[in-house]
C-alpha cells in the first residue's frame, strides 16, 4: 500500500517538478480568484460593516431608537427592513420604487418595506426598468425619451468599495469590544494559543534557514497554506456551512499548532537532501520517500475534525469543517504548488552551488575549464537529520513536538467545554454599536398612527444595480469578466500582489538566463576516435646507439571512454611528413592533425615547446604519450616510453593548469583504510596513502582501542591561514612609523578593508608585524572558506600592500618579496608551533585499563612513563620545535596524500604534542596540534582519486551552507588519525612489539647473526609473538 501511494504522489508531483513555473502561476491565480470570491460572499465592505443591525422605537412619544441584538423580543412592535439600493448612473433615470425615500446622492434611495414581505420584495426588484417621468429642479414633470430601449437597472450582488482600512478598524473595534467582555480564564487561554502559533511560526523559520533558506522557502510555505485556506472559506461558504470570524479568531491558532509545518519540513529536508548532481527529480523522489507518511499525518488530522464536525455543537461544527477541507486543500497544495517551489529551490542550489565552486578553485589558481569540470562533479554536504527540528538553538524530536500538538487539541477542546458549560450564566453585551443617526433621515417616512406603536427595523446591506440591456446574457458574461479582472487589478492587495509576482518573474528569468549562458560556454569534453601512430620502441646497442625497430603488424590500445577521455585506436604508422610541411601546419594551428612521430620529431628540434604539447594537440593524453617519447629518446638509457610509468586512464585534463606541468604520467600509491574511528560521535573510515608496511594497521589498532572508549572528542582552537611578506623602507623612522600604523585601529581597518575586497571567502582577521632594522614583516592571517588558500590570500596581500603605497601615506615602501618567510610555509618555525597556521586542534581520547591491556598489549602508567621519556624529555634533548611526539608526520602525510593535499606542508602540519595520563586507571591521551594546513577544494583535491577519498569522508569540496566546515572538520579527522597512531605506536615501544611486528610482517630476515635476538627468554619470546600479530589486528 505505501509503496502504491509513493507511486501516485510522485505521479501527481511530477507535473509540477517539470513545469514549476505554470503550477505556481496557474495557482496563484486561482488562488486570486479565491480571495475576490471571499471579497464577494464572506468579507464586508465599508457600508456593510454594521450591517445587519436592529434598531428599535417604544411607543412613547418622546422615545428615541436604539441598537437591540434580538428583534423577537419585541413580538407586538412592526417589524420593517430597510435596504439602500445604489445604483451605478445618476445620469439614467432611477426607476419608481413604492415607498422609496430620496438620499442626499442622487444614485440612492432608501426603501423601508414590511420585514415579512421582504422575500417577496427582493424578487420583484431584481430588474427595474428606468423612469419614464422624471421631476426637475423645478418640480415640474417631463417625459424621458433619449433611455435606450430594452435596457433595465439590473441587481447585483457584486461590491465593489472594499476597504481594507475601514474593515481593520471595525476589526480592531469588535476585538476590543470582545476583550472587555471575555472571561479571564479566555484571554488567557487564547494567549497561550497564540504565541504557541508565533512560535509554530518562528519554528518553521529557524527549521528553513537550517536547511538553507533564509526566507524564501518560509514564506512559500505560509503562501501555500494560505492558499489553502482560501480555498476552504470559499468552498465552506459556498456549501451554505458560513464561518463566525470570531470563532475563526479564536480556532486558527490550535489550527496551526495542530496542523504545523512538519510535512513542508519533512520534505524539504528530503529533497535537499546530499546528491551528485542536485536535480529536480530528487524532489519526486523526495515524494515518493515521505509522501505516504505525510499523506497518513493529514488522514489522521482529518479524521479528528471530521469527528468534531459531527458533534452538532454549532460554533465547533462550523471550525471542524473548514479545517478538513483547509487540510484537504493543503495536501494538494503540498504535493503541487511547494513541490514546484522546491523544484525551483534545488535548481537554484545547483546553480549557486557549481558558481561557487568555480569561482573558489579560479580564485585559488586553478583555470576555468579545470574548474568547471571540477564544480561539474562535486557532491553536496548531508543537511540536517531527518525527523529533527531546531528551535532556539536546540534539537527537538518529532515525537517531542507530536506530544505538543497533542497538548494544543486537548487545550481546544477543553476550552469549548468551558465555554459551553459556562455560556448561561453569561453577562451578553452588545458587541456592536452603531450611530442610530446614520438611519434616521430614512426612518422620518414611516408610518404615523394614532395611538403611537412601536416599530423594529432591521438594517440590510445595500444592493447595488447596473444599467444594462435585459436580454444580453452573453454580454452580460463577458462584462463581468472584464469588469472582474478590473476590480482584480484595481484591488489594493492584488495590485501589489501581481507587481511582486512580476518582479520575482523577470529576476528568476535573468537568474536562469545567466546560468544558462555560462553553461553554454563551458568547454565541454567530447570523445572522440584519434588515429595515432604506433611509438617506435628503441633498442640500445652495444656501442650505445640506438636503432629503431618497426612493425609492420597492426598493434592498437584503448583509453577507457567511460572516464569521459579520448579513445585511442593505433594504426601502422605512415609516412611521416618533410619537416617544413609538418611546421607549416603547426604554424596554422593543426598540430593535431600531424602524426606522433612528426610531433616528436618536432619537440625533439625545438620547434614545439615540450611544455605546450597539451596545448598544441587539444589531447592531454596524446601529448603525455608524445612527451614520454620525446624524453626517452633525448637520453641514453630510452626506457621512459615503455616504462611500467602508467598513463593510461587518468584524466590529465584536470591536472593540467592545475597541479603539474610537463606531465609523463602519473604515480600510484597504495591507499589503505583505518577504521572506524568514532570522532566526535560520528564515524569515519580514515584513508592513508603510504608505502610503510604497518602504519594503517597500526592506526587501526589505536582507532579500536579508542572507539572502546567512546572515540576521540576534538577541538577546534583557531581558523587562520597566514601569509608574511617583507616589505623595506629607506629609515628605520619610516619603518617604525609604518609599523605603527599597522598596529593601529585605522590602520587594521585599512588593510582589511583592501583585502577583504579581492575574494568572497578570503577574510583578513589579524595582522602581525616585526621589524629588523629597516625591513619590516607583516603576518596576515585570514579565513579562506574550504580552499587551504594560498593563492588568494598572495593576491589579498598584494593589493593590500598597494593600497598602504598609494593611500595610507607609505609611497616610499618597497615589497621586498610578497612572501618573507614570516608565515611560515613548508618550513620548520617556531612562530607556526606558537601562534598557529591553518587550522589549530587538540585532540582527546580516553581508553579504559583493561582495553589498554587486552587490545594495546601494555600499561597505563608504562605508556605514560614512555611519553615523557621518549615525547617531552627526549624531543627537548634534541631541541625540538613542534616536535613533541612519536610519529605524527606519518599520519598526516599518509592522509594528506590521500585527500590531495599539499605534501609539503607536511613540515608545519606535523607539529604535534603527545600528552598521556592516568586518570582512575584509565589513560587520558591528548594530541595538540597548532598548524593543520588542509583544504577540500583546489590543489591536488580537484583530481578525482583524490577528491573520492574526501567523499568518502563526507567533506569533499565546499560546504554548501558554512564556509569553511568541510575544512575544519577535515583538520579535525587528521587530528583524531595522528591520536591514533599515536597512541598505537607508544603503546608497541613500551610494549617491545615494535621491531618484532616490521620483522615479521614487513621485513625479509635474512640469516645471520646480526639480525638473531640475544637470547630471548620464553617469556620474552611469547610477548614479542603476540605484540608480532597486534599490529594488525583489526
Amino acid at each position: 500500500m505505501t509503496n502504491f501511494l509513493a507511486r501516485v504522489l510522485a505521479n501527481i508531483a511530477r507535473p509540477s517538478t517539470t513545469h514549476p513555473i505554470h503550477t505556481i502561476v496557474f495557482l496563484a491565480l486561482i488562488a486570486s480568484t479565491g480571495y475576490l470570491s471571499i471579497l464577494n460572499i464572506s468579507v464586508p465592505n465599508s457600508g456593510e460593516l454594521l450591517a445587519p443591525s436592529h434598531l428599535y422605537r417604544s411607543a412613547s412619544s418622546d422615545a428615541d431608537w436604539k441598537q437591540i441584538d434580538d428583534p423577537t423580543k419585541f413580538p407586538t412592535a412592526t417589524h420593517f427592513a430597510f435596504v439602500k439600493l445604489r445604483f451605478n448612473d445618476a445620469n439614467i433615470p432611477l426607476p419608481d420604487i413604492n415607498n422609496s425615500v430620496a438620499s442626499i446622492s442622487p444614485a440612492e434611495r432608501g426603501v423601508l418595506v414590511p420585514y415579512a414581505e421582504l422575500k417577496a420584495w427582493t424578487d420583484s426588484v431584481r430588474e427595474l426598468p428606468p423612469a419614464a417621468v422624471v421631476t426637475d429642479d423645478n418640480g415640474f414633470s417631463k417625459s424621458v425619451d433619449t433611455t435606450p430601449s430594452g435596457w433595465v437597472w439590473h441587481m447585483s450582488n457584486t461590491r465593489r468599495d472594499f476597504a481594507w482600512l475601514e474593515w481593520f478598524k471595525f476589526s480592531y473595534s469588535r476585538f476590543m469590544q470582545q476583550l472587555k467582555s471575555a472571561e479571564t480564564f479566555d484571554v488567557a487561554i487564547m494567549g497561550i494559543a497564540y504565541a504557541a502559533m508565533y512560535l509554530t511560526f518562528l519554528a518553521l523559520f529557524l527549521s528553513m534557514k537550517k536547511l538553507g533558506s533564509n526566507v524564501w522557502l518560509t514564506v512559500t510555505v505560509l503562501m501555500s497554506s494560505s492558499f489553502a485556506f482560501l480555498f476552504a472559506l470559499v468552498t465552506t461558504s459556498y456549501m451554505g456551512v458560513p464561518v463566525n470570524m470570531v470563532l475563526l479568531s479564536e480556532g486558527l491558532p490550535f489550527l496551526v499548532v495542530t496542523v504545523g509545518f512538519e510535512a513542508q519540513i519533512n520534505l524539504t529536508k528530503a529533497a535537499l537532501k546530499s546528491t551528485n548532481k542536485p536535480h529536480i527529480g530528487d524532489v519526486v523522489r523526495a515524494v515518493e520517500e515521505v509522501g505516504p507518511k505525510i499523506l497518513l499525518d493529514y488522514a489522521i488530522e482529518m479524521l479528528v475534525f471530521v469527528a468534531g464536525a459531527s458533534s452538532g455543537v454549532g460554533g465547533l461544527r462550523q471550525f471542524c469543517f473548514l479545517s478538513v477541507w483547509i487540510l484537504v486543500y493543503d495536501a494538494i497544495m503540498l504535493f503541487t504548488f511547494y513541490v514546484a517551489i522546491l523544484s525551483i529551490k534545488v535548481e537554484f542550489n545547483r546553480i549557486k552551488r557549481h558558481v561557487s565552486i568555480r569561482k573558489a578553485l579560479e580564485e585559488d589558481g586553478v583555470s576555468y575549464r579545470v574548474a568547471e569540470s571540477v564544480a561539474d562533479s562535486v557532491e553536496e554536504s548531508e543537511v540536517q537529520n531527518v525527523g529533527e527540528t531546531v528551535l532556539f538553538g536546540k534539537t527537538f524530536k518529532d515525537s517531542s513536538i507530536s506530544r505538543f500538538k497533542t497538548v494544543m487539541v486537548i487545550g481546544f477542546v477543553l476550552l469549548n467545554l468551558f465555554n459551553l458549560s459556562t455560556a448561561p450564566f453569561r453577562d451578553h453585551q452588545n458587541v456592536i454599536g452603531i450611530d442610530p443617526f446614520l438611519v434616521r433621515p430614512w426612518l422620518a417616512s414611516l408610518p404615523s398612527r394614532s395611538p403611537l406603536e412601536s416599530f423594529v427595523v432591521t438594517v440590510l446591506p445595500p444592493m447595488d444595480y447596473y444599467f444594462m440591456p435585459k436580454a444580453t446574457v452573453f454580454e452580460n458574461a463577458v462584462v463581468s469578466i472584464f469588469e472582474f479582472w478590473s476590480r482584480t487589478i484595481g484591488d489594493p492587495v492584488l495590485s501589489k500582489w501581481v507587481a511582486v509576482v512580476l518582479a520575482v518573474s523577470v529576476g528568476l528569468n535573468m537568474y536562469l538566463f545567466k546560468a544558462s549562458q555560462a553553461s553554454a560556454h563551458a568547454p565541454q569534453v567530447e570523445i572522440v576516435e584519434k588515429i595515432v601512430e604506433v611509438p617506435q620502441p628503441h633498442v640500445l646497442n652495444h656501442s650505445g646507439s640506438s636503432s629503431t625497430t618497426t612493425t609492420s603488424s597492426s598493434s592498437y590500445y584503448e583509453q577507457d571512454s567511460d572516464d569521459g577521455l579520448v579513445e585511442f585506436t593505433i594504426r601502422p604508422k605512415q609516412r611521416p611528413l618533410p619537416v617544413e610541411e609538418a611546421l607549416a601546419l603547426v604554424k596554422a594551428g593543426r598540430t593535431k592533425e600531424l602524426m606522433d612521430e612528426d610531433v616528436i620529431s618536432l619537440t625533439k628540434s625545438g620547434k614545439i615547446p615540450l611544455y605546450a604539447l597539451e596545448k598544441q594537440l587539444g589531447d592531454c593524453t596524446r601529448a603525455v604519450h608524445i612527451r614520454r617519447a620525446v624524453i626517452s629518446r633525448s637520453i641514453e638509457d630510452g626506457t621512459l616510453e615503455k616504462s611500467n610509468l602508467p598513463y593510461l586512464h587518468y584524466d590529465f585534463s584536470r591536472v593540467l593548469g592545475a597541479c603539474c606541468e610537463n606531465v609523463i604520467g602519473y604515480m600510484p600509491v597504495p591507499v589503505g583504510i583505518a577504521g572506524p574511528l568514532i570522532i566526535d560521535g560520528k564515524k569515519y573510515y580514515i584513508p592513508m596513502a603510504t608505502t610503510e608496511g604497518c602504519l594503517v594497521a597500526s592506526t587501526m589498532r589505536g582507532c579500536k582501542a579508542m572507539n572502546a572508549g567512546g572515540g576521540v572528542v576534538t577541538v577546534l582552537t583557531q581558523d587562520g591561514m597566514t601569509r608574511g611578506p617583507c616589505v623595506a623602507f629607506p629609515t628605520l623612522a619610516r619603518a617604525g612609523a609604518a609599523k605603527l600604523w599597522l598596529d593601529s585601529e585605522d590602520g587594521q581597518r585599512v588593510m582589511k578593508k583592501a583585502f577583504d575586497s579581492t575574494s568572497r571567502f578570503a577574510r583578513l582577521s589579524s595582522l602581525n608585524t616585526a621589524i629588523a632594522g629597516t625591513m619590516l614583516f607583516i603576518r596576515f592571517r585570514t579565513t579562506t572558506g574550504d580552499a587551504m588558500g594560498m593563492n588568494m590570500i598572495s593576491k589579498g596581500v598584494e593589493h593590500a600592500l598597494s593600497v598602504m603605497v598609494e593611500s595610507a601615506g607609505f609611497p616610499d615602501m618597497e615589497v621586498v618579496s610578497v612572501s618573507g618567510n614570516y608565515c611560515t610555509d613548508k618550513k620548520p618555525a617556531a612562530i607556526n608551533w606558537i601562534e598557529g597556521r591553518g587550522k589549530s586542534v587538540v585532540a582527546e581520547a580516553i581508553i579504559p585499563g583493561d582495553v589498554v591491556r587486552s587490545v594495546l598489549k601494555s600499561d597505563v602508567d608504562a605508556l605514560v612513563e614512555l611519553n615523557i621519556s621518549k615525547n617531552l624529555v627526549g624531543s627537548a634533548m634534541a631541541g625540538s620545535v613542534g616536535g613533541f611526539n612519536a610519529h605524527a608526520a606519518n599520519i598526516v602525510t599518509a592522509i594528506f596524500l590521500a585527500t590531495g593535499q599539499d605534501p609539503a606542508q607536511n613540515v608545519e602540519s606535523s607539529n604535534c604534542i603527545t600528552l598521556m595520563k592516568n586518570i582512575d586507571g584509565n589513560l587520558q591521551i591528548s594530541v595538540s596540534m597548532p598548524s593543520i594546513e588542509v583544504g577540500t577544494i583546489g590543489g591536488g583535491t580537484i583530481l578525482e582519486p583524490q577528491s573520492a577519498m574526501l567523499d568518502l569522508l563526507g567533506v569533499r569540496g565546499p560546504h554548501p551552507t558554512n564556509p569553511g566546515d568541510n575544512a575544519r572538520q577535515l583538520a579535525k579527522i587528521v587530528a583524531a588519525g595522528v591520536l591514533a597512531g599515536e597512541l598505537s605506536l607508544c603503546s608497541a615501544l613500551a610494549a617491545g612489539h615494535l621491531v618484532q611486528s616490521h620483522m615479521t610482517h614487513n621485513r625479509s630476515q635474512p640469516n645471520t647473526r646480526a639480525t638473531t635476538p640475544a637470547a630471548p627468554t620464553m617469556t620474552n619470546l611469547a610477548r614479542l609473538k603476540e605484540g608480532a600479530q597486534i599490529c594488525i589486528s583489526p
